[in-house]
């Protein structure tokens, strides 16, 4: 049998001509100030920057004439990757509970959606009926609402609990 192989993903970064990497003859220049400098010849272009101890930086390759700056491009490249972990995705995470469950395991559960709520994703709670359990939908309603009470006041649910088949389902997030 053949091994299956991954695919690597992409690297979705966005990359930058610098330098002696751009070749057209005009550009549209902004110097480190923001500042607009106009049209320049290319090699004009890269010796200004060099004077400045900067990098010349295509940042609108498709734009006519190219828009290129003068900037450090390293100091640049940081930003970009700091900023990019902060606009880091929320997941949505997931805590089962059991109609009888036991003090000690929700006092378990309540740290554990602490812990998820404080790293800014959502918590999907659930409870699922099995067998004769399901005749006794109210009490629960009841043990997810107290759950919900003993966490805090500072969360909130994003719809009211729902029930969907045999499964109780609410999602909480952390009030902004």
């Amino acid at each position: 049998m053949r091994a299956k192989r991954r695919n690597k993903p992409k690297d979705t970064t966005k990359r930058y001509r610098i330098n002696h990497q751009i070749r057209l003859p005009e550009l549209m220049i902004i110097d480190e100030n923001g500042e607009q400098l106009g049209l320049m010849a290319n090699e004009q272009a890269k010796n200004l920057a060099q004077e400045r101890g900067l990098d010349l930086v295509e940042v609108s390759p498709l734009a006519r004439p190219p828009v290129c700056r003068i900037m450090d491009y390293g100091k640049f490249q940081y930003q970009q990757a700091r900023s990019q972990g902060k606009t880091k995705k929320t997941e949505t995470k997931g805590v089962r509970l059991s109609l009888k469950i036991g003090q000690h395991d929700l006092d378990t559960k309540k740290k554990q959606v602490l812990k998820f709520l404080d790293q800014g994703h959502k918590v999907k709670i659930e409870l699922r009926l099995r067998g004769r359990e399901r005749a006794f939908k109210s009490n629960a309603r009841e043990v997810i609402t107290d759950f919900i009470k003993n966490l805090g006041e500072e969360f909130k649910q994003d719809k009211g609990i729902e029930l969907q088949g045999s499964v109780f389902t609410v999602i909480i997030t952390k009030q902004s």
